[in-house]
C-alpha cells in the first residue's frame, strides 16, 4: 500500500514537472500544393521557416544562395534559413525533371523581438512595425515627443540607419508664449556751484566755478536769470545772489544748487503662439539706419533694429511638459556713445541680452531678472587754493553728484492652446462705432451707438475703475 502510494506521487510529481517546461513554438510552414505555392514565404532574417510539397521533388535550388540557404529534410520537406534581406526565388523539380513551382523567398529583419519590446517600454501606443526591403517602417500616432523618440532610438538598435519614420504626434502642439518685460529706470542728480565778482576802481575782477561765467555790467542786478552777472546757468532753478559796496568796491557772490530726479518705467507684454519645433519672432521698437562703405567708394545704408526682441522655440516633450529655448534682448539708441566722421554721425545702442533653455509644464512661469546697471558719477572742480580754504573754500569750488539705476525683469509663462472660432475674439477698436453726422453735430457725440454681438458685450463694460498700468 505504501509501495502504491510512492509510485503515485512520483508520477505526479513527474507529470506535474513536464507540465512546467514550457513548449516550444511550432515552426512556421508553408505547403505547395497541386504545382503551387498558397502564397509568397517570409522568412525573417537569422531564422527558418519548413517548406512542405504534396508532391515528391528529385531537386531544388535557390537563386541567390547569400539571401536564404535551403537543405532537404526529406522528398517533401525543405529547410529554409534567412540570411539577408532582401528577395529570391527558390525552385522545385520532379523526378521526371518537369517544374514543380517557383517559391518567392522574402527576407526580412526579424522584428518580433521589437515588436515585444515596444510594447513593454511604450505601453498603449498605436505604433505599427513594418518590414521594407532591409529597414525598418514605423506608422501610427504617438502621445507625445517624448515617446515619438524613444520609439526611433530602439528601431535604431535593430536597424541602425535603416528606420524610416511616419509617426505622428497627437495632442495639442502649439504653444502660446506669454511675456512681460518691466524695466524700471531711476536717475538722481546734483549739482552745487559759486561765484564770487570784485570790481574796484578802474578794474573789474570776476571769476566764477561751474558751467558759466561771470562779468559785471553798469546798471544791471547781479544774479539776474539769463544775464550775464554771475548767472551760471541761465537756464538754472536754483539761485541765490547777492551784491553789495564797501566803498568803491563792489562785491557779488552767486550760489547755485540744483537737484533732478527721473523715473521711468517700460513695459511690454508681446503673446506669441508656435507650433512645436518651429520658431517664433517679436520685435516691439523700431530699426536704425547705419551706413555702410562700400568696394566702389560708395556708402550704403544698412537698418539694425533695436527695442524689444524675443525668439522661441517650444517643444512639446510629453504631455504638458514643455521644452523652451528663449531668447530675449532689450536695446536703445546711446547718442552719448555715437561716432562721427565726414558728416555722417551714428548712434550707439545700449543692448541687454539673455539667452536660455528651460523645461516647464503648461502654464508655470519663470523669471529672468538682475539685469541690473548703475552708473556712478561724482565730479568736484575748484580753484586751485582757494577751493581748498575751510568753509569760504565753497565759494570756489563745483560739485556735481549724478546716479542712474535700471533693471529689467522678464516673466515668461508657455501655454498649450488651441484654435477658436473668430466670431468669439473680440478687438478693441469694436468697442467704437464711427457717430452719424446728427450724433456729433446735434447731440455732440464722439462714438456712435453702441455694436450688437460680442463686441457690444465687451463695449458695455464698466471702465470707469482703475485700469490698465498703476505705478505708485
Amino acid at each position: 500500500m505504501k509501495m502504491n502510494r510512492f509510485i503515485t506521487a512520483a508520477l505526479l510529481g513527474f507529470a506535474v514537472t513536464i507540465a512546467a517546461v514550457p513548449t516550444t513554438t511550432e515552426a512556421e510552414t508553408l505547403r505547395v500544393m497541386r504545382g503551387a505555392a498558397s502564397s509568397a514565404l517570409k522568412v525573417p532574417m537569422n531564422r527558418a521557416v519548413v517548406v512542405e510539397s504534396d508532391v515528391p521533388f528529385a531537386e531544388l535550388s535557390i537563386a541567390n544562395p547569400g539571401i536564404a540557404d535551403i537543405s532537404t529534410l526529406s522528398d517533401r520537406t525543405i529547410y529554409v534559413l534567412g540570411k539577408l534581406p532582401g528577395r529570391t526565388t527558390l525552385t522545385l523539380l520532379g523526378g521526371d525533371g518537369r517544374l514543380i513551382t517557383n517559391v518567392e523567398v522574402q527576407v526580412t529583419p526579424d522584428v518580433t523581438e521589437f515588436k515585444e519590446r515596444l510594447r513593454q517600454i511604450l505601453p498603449g501606443e498605436n505604433i505599427e512595425v513594418r518590414t521594407a526591403n532591409d529597414g525598418i517602417v514605423l506608422s501610427g500616432t504617438v502621445s507625445s515627443t517624448a515617446r515619438l523618440d524613444r520609439a526611433l532610438d530602439l528601431a535604431q538598435r535593430y536597424a541602425p540607419d535603416r528606420v524610416s519614420n511616419l509617426m505622428n504626434v497627437g495632442g495639442t502642439q502649439q504653444v502660446m508664449l506669454k511675456v512681460r518685460f518691466a524695466e524700471m529706470q531711476r536717475t538722481v542728480s546734483k549739482q552745487l556751484s559759486a561765484g564770487l565778482l570784485i570790481n574796484g576802481i578802474g578794474s573789474t575782477l570776476a571769476g566764477s566755478v561751474g558751467a558759466g561765467s561771470g562779468a559785471l555790467v553798469p546798471g544791471t542786478a547781479i544774479g539776474t536769470p539769463g544775464s550775464t552777472n554771475l548767472n551760471l546757468n541761465s537756464g538754472a532753478v536754483g539761485q541765490a545772489a547777492v551784491g553789495f559796496t564797501i566803498g568803491s568796491t563792489q562785491f557779488g557772490v552767486l550760489l547755485e544748487a540744483l537737484e533732478t530726479k527721473g523715473v521711468i518705467r517700460t513695459l511690454a507684454e508681446p503673446n506669441l503662439i508656435a507650433l512645436s519645433g518651429q520658431e517664433a519672432k517679436f520685435l516691439a521698437g523700431g530699426e536704425y539706419p547705419v551706413p555702410v562703405a562700400q568696394d566702389n567708394d560708395t556708402i550704403s545704408v544698412e537698418y539694425k533694429p533695436f527695442g524689444i526682441e524675443l525668439d522661441f522655440t517650444p517643444r512639446v516633450v510629453d504631455g504638458d511638459v514643455i521644452n523652451l529655448s528663449l531668447s530675449a534682448s532689450v536695446s536703445s539708441l546711446d547718442p552719448a556713445n555715437g561716432f562721427s566722421q565726414n558728416g555722417f554721425a551714428i548712434d550707439a545702442f545700449k543692448r541687454r541680452e539673455v539667452s536660455t533653455t528651460v523645461e516647464m509644464r503648461d502654464g508655470e512661469s519663470f523669471a529672468i531678472a538682475g539685469l541690473l546697471q548703475d552708473d556712478f558719477t561724482d565730479l568736484n572742480s575748484q580753484v586751485p587754493w582757494l577751493g581748498d580754504i575751510p568753509i569760504l573754500g565753497t565759494l570756489f569750488r563745483s560739485t556735481e553728484y549724478m546716479r542712474q539705476q535700471s533693471e529689467l525683469v522678464i516673466i515668461i509663462t508657455p501655454h498649450l492652446v488651441t484654435p477658436t472660432r473668430g466670431e468669439a475674439l473680440a478687438l478693441p477698436t469694436n468697442r467704437i462705432k464711427i457717430p452719424t453726422e446728427s450724433e456729433l453735430f446735434l447731440f455732440g457725440k464722439v462714438a456712435g451707438k453702441t455694436p450688437r454681438g460680442t463686441a457690444g458685450e465687451v463695449a458695455r463694460q464698466d471702465f470707469s475703475g482703475s485700469y490698465g498700468y498703476v505705478m505708485e
